[in-house]
This record gives structure tokens, sequence and C-alpha cells, in this order.
């Protein structure tokens, strides 16, 4: 939902309500996971999307009906083997959708959670999928905020409780309570949806290759930094807007970066007196991804000078080098393109085949529960 946010946050700071329907839970292949959401809003303008295209059509109608009624619906779509052109999902799996309307007046928490995700704050949505008279409630619970409610001050300490446990992982999932909050109980169905901060990409070398590695950084949904000790390179009119553009040496840079699990770092700067400094410091640290651009002698050159520099074996091995998949590609914008299918193929366990030359799944269970929402 985080990509149609800005938009939602138009409509209800402007006071127009809209039909907001979210995945609640999926089995087997699907196009989208829990989270995924669309909306229709005023004029019947259409936002995001929760299958790829499979049931838009008739969750378009689903979400002006709960706007009208404004009662909230649980709706599963799955596909038909009776009727391959019944409302369903051609590949075989199955969505369980909230569809609810939205407006200040019955959700009070909306305003809070579009303003913590806008500073990147971390926050988890509540909302009730099943439960008596409670459909469509919701909750925004951050590290010490709570706005709106569930329905009764039993329900909203519980989940407020679990929801806070959650949000250093970023899980997104049902869960199950009482009427007043009640563990071994399951009357009443929660989902959690959580907004950490987006994940984080640093690009080092401010070349030409490092605005299209930028553009198509932010494209994925990361805060996308560029950082580069020249400073009539590191200008920040050479890259796309919202990219953070930093002039200072790469190593130090990192030493005080801010560098989890989902970080990914993109080496382009091509002289070993950046990128072999830089990497002495960046194979310490937790980051996801590392990749260096470079031929393959500039690689084995770079793997001797962080040898003689104390790095093993194990921390060498994290390096993808030379940078992306192989696409064959020539241009900035094809060799970018190359290091996000790289990325994403490592980040949800791909092998970077061409689909027509594997079997099974082709949308891949998510490796954990986080997820950047």
């Amino acid at each position: 939902m985080r990509e149609i946010l800005p938009v939602l946050s138009r409509w209800y700071t402007a006071g127009k309500p809209f039909g907001l329907a979210t995945v609640v839970a999926v089995s087997r292949s699907v196009p989208r996971g829990p989270g995924a959401a669309m909306a229709v809003g005023p004029d019947d303008e259409v936002v995001g999307s929760v299958s790829g295209g499979c049931v838009e059509g008739a969750v378009f109608e689903l979400a002006k009906e709960v706007v009208e009624t404004g009662r909230a619906q649980l709706r599963t779509f799955g596909y038909s083997d009776a009727d391959a052109f019944a409302v369903g999902l051609s590949c075989g799996g199955a969505i369980t959708l909230l569809v609810r309307p939205v407006t200040p007046t019955c959700d009070a928490s909306f305003g809070e959670v579009a303003a913590s995700v806008a500073g990147h704050r971390p926050v988890v949505v509540a909302t009730v999928t099943d439960g008596p008279g409670l459909r469509g409630a919701a909750l925004a619970v951050g590290p010490d905020t709570v706005s709106g409610s569930l329905g009764t001050s039993g329900l909203d300490a519980a989940v407020t409780a679990d929801a806070r446990g959650e949000l250093a992982r970023g899980a997104t999932g049902l869960r199950h309570y009482g009427p007043d909050g009640e563990r071994r109980e399951d009357d009443v169905t929660v989902f959690l949806q959580s907004f950490a901060p987006p994940p984080r990409m640093l690009v080092f070398g401010a070349i030409d290759f490092a605005a299209a590695v930028a553009r198509i950084g932010a494209f994925l949904g990361y805060r996308v930094t560029v950082c580069d000790a020249r400073p009539a390179f590191a200008d920040p009119r050479r890259f796309p807007e919202g990219v953070e553009v930093v002039v200072d040496w790469p190593h130090r840079y990192v030493r005080d970066a801010e560098i989890d699990g989902r970080t990914v770092m993109c080496v382009l700067t091509h002289d070993p007196k950046f990128d072999v400094p830089l990497l002495e410091v960046a194979l310490r640290t937790p980051a996801a991804y590392i990749g260096v651009m470079g031929s393959r002698r500039t690689h084995r050159d770079r793997l001797a000078r962080l040898r003689e520099s104390g790095l093993g074996e194990a921390e060498l091995a994290r390096l993808r080098s030379p940078i992306g998949l192989d696409l064959g590609a020539r241009t900035p914008e094809e060799v970018a393109v190359s290091i996000a299918a790289e990325i994403v193929a490592l980040r949800w366990g791909g092998t970077g085949r061409p689909l027509t030359d594997t079997t099974g799944a082709i949308h891949r269970p998510r490796p954990d529960t986080r997820a950047p929402a």
C-alpha cells in the first residue's frame, strides 16, 4: 500500500471517501502478497492493484459498494474450474480481501498512518477483518503512539502490545483474539500490516551509471543515497528528485551510515583508492547485497588487495562482481536493469533463468515475514 499512500492521503485530507481493498490472506501461487492494496476514490479514480488484473473489476464494484453502504466486506477470490470466465485468479491461487470505506469519520487513524510512512517512521496498521460488529475498525500503532480503536479497550491493549512486538520484524499477517483481547480465543480476527521505513540503497561513485541505478532503486521502493568524494560529480542536479546526494569519502560515510539486513550497496567507483577502503568497511556490515562494478581482472586485483587488508574468504564471498545479471546490457539504463534484476533475484530466491525454462510456482512465498509493504 505504500506506493499509493500519497494519493490516499490527498483524498483523506480533502474529506473525500474512498474504498480501500487490502489483501489479508493468500494461498498457493498469487501475483500479490498480503498488504497489497487497491483503492477507488472520487470520480471512480483507481490506484493500486491486488491481483495484477485478475479480479480488479470485481474489486472496483465492491469498493464503490462499501463507500455507499459504509460497511466493510471480506471477500475471497479463487480460480473457478467450472467456469474459466468467472471472477477468479487464473494463476490457480486464492486471495482474501478486506474492502472497507475510509473517511476521517470512520477511520481516525488513517492520517497518522500516512504521516508516519511519509516521515519514514515505523507504524503498524491493525484492522479487524472478522468479528461481531467490528469489521473494518482500524488502529495505528507506532513505537510510542496509538491512534484509532478496534472497539474495546481490552482488544486495543492486546493488539497494541502485539503490534509493537512485530515492529522490529516488520511482520504482516492475521492474528486472533477474544472480544476483549483474550489471547486464547478467536472470535475476532485482526490483520496486522507493518510499514517499516523503506530499505536503503547506497550508490557509490557518481558516474553516469549512478543516475540510472538511483532511478530504478527509487522505483523499487528504496530510499536512495548517492555518495562520492568529488563535489563536481556529486551534484544533486545530475540525479532524480528525492535522491539524497552526499559529498564524502565512501568508506567514511559507510562507517556512520544506518545499514541493516535490507540495505543494498552498489559500488560503481572503478577506482581502488575508493572501492577497496569502502569494501573493507562494507563487507563487515549486515547489508543484504554488495555489488561492485568492474572487469574480471579488476575484480581479481580487488580481491588480492582485500585479502591483504585482512578480510576472510567468507566476507569476500559476499561480493557480487561483476555486478548484475548477464543480460547483455550496454547503456546505463540497461546496466541498471541488470543490477536491479540481481537484487530482486537474491531477495526472493530467484534463479535469474527465463521462466520458460523453469517449472513450478512462478510467485515464490516470502522468505520471511518482512516486507517493504
